[in-house]
């Protein structure tokens, strides 16, 4: 399945949202280019960000590192599409408001507080995230 390319002009202005581990700063980029925090050995091809805090509290949640969980507010440089990993695969849509986009995001912003997961509801992500590794049929559109 090929997503569809869209821009800035979207229909979805944000505010956006990247969840990490890392520990940044206002004007800092995030790019492309690193491991997944899903599936090891896999290089991303594209930084992953999302217009729901809730989404990118998720994602800071289940990120590699030994940093505190952080949300970042983040503007796409370039051209971003749907991110085909959920949107029309998993969802019909892009319910999730996830994207991805190989031009860098710049830090506009951080959120302080926003609701975490429980220990018990990041324990079953990981179970599930566990579940997916282990199916062959479940590959990563990179």
């Amino acid at each position: 399945m090929k997503s569809r390319k869209i821009t800035n002009t979207l229909e979805d202005k944000g505010p956006f949202y990247h969840g990490t581990k890392a520990d940044l700063t206002i004007g800092d980029v995030l790019t492309a280019g690193f491991e997944s925090n899903y599936h090891n050995g896999i290089i991303m091809n594209h930084i992953y960000f999302t217009a729901l805090q809730n989404g990118a509290g998720l994602a800071a949640a289940l990120a590699k590192g030994d940093c505190d969980e952080r949300i970042y507010i983040v503007e796409p440089t370039g051209e971003y599409e749907n991110d085909p990993n959920v949107t029309d695969k998993k969802y019909p849509g892009n319910p999730t408001r996830s994207y991805r986009s190989q031009d860098p995001l710049k830090i506009v912003g951080e959120v302080k507080e926003w609701v975490k997961l429980t220990d018990e509801e990041l324990q079953k992500w990981h179970e599930n995230i566990a579940i997916l590794k282990s199916n062959p049929e479940v590959q990563i559109i990179n």
